[in-house]
């Protein structure tokens, strides 16, 4: 991914004034409705239109921005969004003939074949996931020998010799929920130790234990803003915080295995739930509330992650469920006049401005998870 122009610092000195929001031009009825509202808005503009700032990535249907809003899609489909949603990820597959990204070892690279795995037990066979097995193959078989250490050669940031592993928190979304899938689909376990091995790796690199938050990689380990915090990215928690949510259900119930992820989950969620600002967002900074913008692929993965937690049991209503009101509240004040979902901080590694009509794939993918868990939590309240 390519790295953000600004630093959180230069947040701090920006007038919360200067971040009205526009309301929705007409309240959707229910969380799906909001959801299939912003997922067709999307599909009608899959060619980059509407995309704030495009990457060299914005236009690759394999490549991590796409592919994260097509994992919104699954959860839609799975939670009773019409069939229109279903053949589009169906579509989308074939269309790229369920091949992973170009580079077989980086996370970023993998997130499509979450799609496509979802895809392969819906309807389009085990072709949909042999291309993907192909590289998981290599991968498991072949791992990457190098360190963590997130360091920056001189030829830029794609040569950065760590992205062969998982040395960003980022990549604790792209990658892992698709090796336990597959693990699961083919019940084969090298895939699900594989992941396991690799997530406790980064997360004992790059987790806080006083925090309970991730550091984005290991540049940001000592730095920090203009007041002496550390700078904690809030959508880079966020995708850690969406993929445990993605990854415990596809653990054995009561194993060890899971038993520690959820207890990383609870975790983070008491923390998050802390950091949760008065408007129902969370700051870019997570430790920097003052003066910050809407941002809303955070929120979304907050607002997913502990909706999940709710429904599936760990987190109780009681406590947990006003915060993600909250969150959902902010989402549905994001979405703008013309149907996109703004305020969602643009491609980077740290925080950053954002603006009313700043939409991306990512955040619409987080929102329809968001809205997904919402729903059945709505159906839990009846």
């Amino acid at each position: 991914m390519k790295l953000s122009a600004l630093a959180a610092a230069l947040l701090l000195a920006a007038p919360a004034a200067a971040f009205a929001q526009a309301a929705p031009a007409e309240a959707p009825a229910s969380a799906l409705d909001a959801a299939i509202r912003l997922a067709d808005w999307q599909l009608d503009r899959m060619n980059g239109h509407g995309i704030s700032q495009a990457t060299s990535e914005t236009r690759k249907p394999r490549a991590w921005e796409q592919a994260v809003f097509w994992v919104g899609m699954t959860a839609l489909a799975d939670a009773g969004g019409p069939p229109r949603i279903r053949q589009a990820i169906l579509d989308m597959g074939r269309a790229n003939q369920w091949l992973p990204g170009e580079k077989p070892y980086f996370a970023d690279d993998h997130a499509i074949t979450q799609a496509y795995l979802w895809a392969a037990a819906n309807g389009a066979g085990p072709a949909a996931r042999a291309p993907t097995r192909r590289t998981f193959d290599l991968v498991v078989t072949k791992p990457a020998v190098t360190t963590l250490a997130f360091y920056v050669p001189k030829d830029g940031y794609s040569s950065t010799e760590c992205l062969t592993r998982w040395c960003w928190c980022d990549a604790l979304f792209m990658a892992p929920p698709a090796f336990f899938e597959l693990s699961r689909q083919t019940g084969d376990r090298r895939y699900r130790d594989f992941a396991l091995r690799e997530f406790w790796a980064t997360t004992d690199f790059l987790y806080d234990p006083v925090e309970h938050l991730y550091y984005r990689d290991s540049r940001f380990f000592e730095r920090r803003d203009a007041q002496g915090r550390k700078m904690f990215w809030s959508r880079g928690n966020g995708w850690v915080f969406g993929g445990l949510a993605r990854i415990i259900p596809q653990l054995p119930k009561a194993s060890p295995e899971r038993r520690k992820m959820e207890a990383l989950f609870l975790q983070m969620a008491a923390r998050i739930r802390q950091l949760q600002k008065p408007d129902g967002y969370w700051a870019p900074s997570l430790l920097a509330p003052e003066g910050s913008p809407p941002e809303t692929s955070g929120t979304a993965f907050y607002t997913y992650g502990l909706a999940w937690g709710i429904n599936a049991g760990l987190l109780p209503r009681s406590d947990y469920e006003p915060t993600v009101r909250r969150g959902w509240a902010a989402l549905l004040r994001a979405i703008q006049p013309d149907g996109r979902l703004g305020y969602v901080q643009q491609v980077g590694d740290r925080p950053d401005k954002v603006e009313a009509a700043d939409t991306q794939y990512y955040g619409v993918g987080a929102f329809l998870l968001a809205a997904t868990q919402v729903a059945a939590l709505d159906k839990r309240t009846r």
